[in-house]
């Protein structure tokens, strides 16, 4: 099949990440099973008590070649705006495949299963690997469950395996991403009617560690030892969130909850910020723990392995992103960058979209790097 084929078939799975993945996970290993590949289950069950699957599979003798990474979850759809046929039945139209995960990123996985079904067995004389991972939307945990179960990942570690991650990137090689940190911070007291002095009001003690965290967001912004000139924007953007989850005004909260979202950049060390708010609120009496944490993807952009790619695409410039990528996580693999079809400014909208042309592009250039590096 074409990877617009492939592209239907993986829309029609609603896989939402606060879903199971199993059924789409199910699909894509008996795909990878019929073009010949081995296949490892990578199972484990979330924090909500939810299973989720990575599969793994490799196809070929010998040691290095080529590894794929993408994955098959993908954010809500409830506020979908195309009113017909909706963002679980795909739809094209002007030469644009709508759907939920169309860009971000089934679109990619659909071009590698049409590259691989292009290559025979028999031509292979190095492996080729294709990782479909869970839960990359919120958290990279399902990437992580793959660097602890997966005897094929060791193997790619081992042996030098060159490896792209399929998220959009418009065909153009990025040799690095940021990275990322989750923090929260909670205040307890007790509730009570506003009009009494019974009662502990929990934003009284978050009250100064927002003070701090508005000083290291400002720290952030003008410190050149957290800017980095090679990412746009070129800070860590150092997000703050608030929620008293109070439902009438005059109820003193029992909680109080600040979230601290950020980007660690290549060369920074994240544990300075995290310890800055960990003596914050401390100091406030408050809780704080990290919640999800990744580092920066980074590769020499003038390593022989980026020129190389940079030659497939026809480009004399590598770029960076600033958004992550399951690169967060595979920090052991030597020869890693992000390459994929699609646009990242269409993830995550309302009506999702990709290109066919990308479609096409992006079959064609996987099926190049195959054969470079696996034939």
């Amino acid at each position: 099949m074409d990877a617009q084929k492939y592209l239907e078939e993986l829309i029609r799975y609603e896989s939402t990440s606060s879903l199971t993945n199993e059924p789409i996970a199910t699909h894509i290993n008996q795909v990878l099973q019929q073009l010949g590949f081995a296949t490892e289950w990578v199972q484990y069950v979330d924090a909500d008590g939810v299973t989720k699957v990575s599969v793994v599979g490799k196809k070929g003798p010998g040691t290095g070649g080529f590894a794929y990474f993408g994955h098959t979850d993908v954010v809500p759809a409830d506020d979908w705006h195309v009113d017909e046929p909706g963002p679980y039945t795909p739809t094209v139209r002007d030469g644009r495949l709508y759907g939920r995960g169309s860009s971000d990123m089934k679109g990619s996985i659909a071009c590698m299963l049409a590259a691989a079904e292009e290559i025979s067995t028999e031509e292979l004389q190095a492996p080729l690997y294709i990782v479909c991972t869970a839960d990359e939307e919120v958290g990279y945990t399902g990437a992580k469950e793959v660097t602890k179960q997966s005897e094929y990942y060791r193997e790619m570690v081992a042996t030098g395996c060159r490896g792209v991650i399929g998220e959009p990137t418009r065909l153009e090689v990025v040799y690095a991403h940021k990275g990322i940190c989750g923090l929260k911070a909670t205040s307890r007291g007790c509730a009570a009617h506003s009009s009494t002095s019974a009662g502990l009001n929990a934003n009284l003690a978050m009250i100064p560690f927002l003070v701090e965290m508005k000083d290291i967001h400002d720290m952030c912004e003008s410190n050149p030892q957290w800017r980095n000139e090679e990412f746009d924007p070129p800070t860590v953007s150092w997000n703050i969130g608030i929620n008293d989850f109070t439902r009438a005004h005059n109820i003193k909260p029992p909680q109080s909850v600040c979230t601290i979202y950020f980007r660690p950049m290549p060369g920074q060390d994240p544990e300075v910020l995290i310890g800055r708010a960990r003596r914050a609120a401390e100091s406030a009496g408050i809780e704080l723990e990290v919640v999800t944490q990744g580092g920066p993807l980074y590769v020499d952009p003038g390593s022989g392995f980026i020129q190389e790619l940079l030659e497939f695409v026809e480009s004399d410039r590598p770029q960076t992103v600033a958004y992550g990528t399951d690169g967060c996580v595979l920090q052991e693999m030597e020869f890693l960058a992000v390459l994929g079809p699609g646009d990242i400014r269409q993830a995550h909208t309302n009506d999702e979209w990709i290109e066919l042309e990308q479609l096409q592009k992006g079959t064609e250039l996987y099926a190049r790097l195959i054969r470079r590096w696996c034939c």
